[in-house]
């Protein structure tokens, strides 16, 4: 992201999403405890992957998002949550 983040001023995570069209690619928007919130747009399905040192924040705007996990796929609606532990 070549803006700077303002600190300083409310976020609006819709009107984020509205600066860019492409799918899977991530833009920060806030910063919190020295780790980056970033939002993103997706469509169809991504590969499965793990993070060794981060958890991963999943929250729903609008649609459906699926979630495979190694014994169970969370499926989140609009307004839901999920936080993938690390590893």
């Amino acid at each position: 992201m070549t803006e700077r983040l303002d600190r300083m001023s409310a976020i609006n995570l819709s009107k984020k999403l509205e600066t860019f069209n492409q799918h899977w690619s991530p833009r920060t928007v806030a910063l919190f405890n020295e780790c980056d919130v970033m939002v993103a747009k997706i469509q169809g399905e991504y590969h499965w992957h793990k993070h060794d040192d981060t958890d991963d924040f999943f929250l729903v705007l609008t649609g459906t998002l699926d979630i495979e996990l190694r014994d169970r796929t969370i499926t989140l609606h609009p307004g839901e949550l999920y936080v993938v532990p690390k590893g």
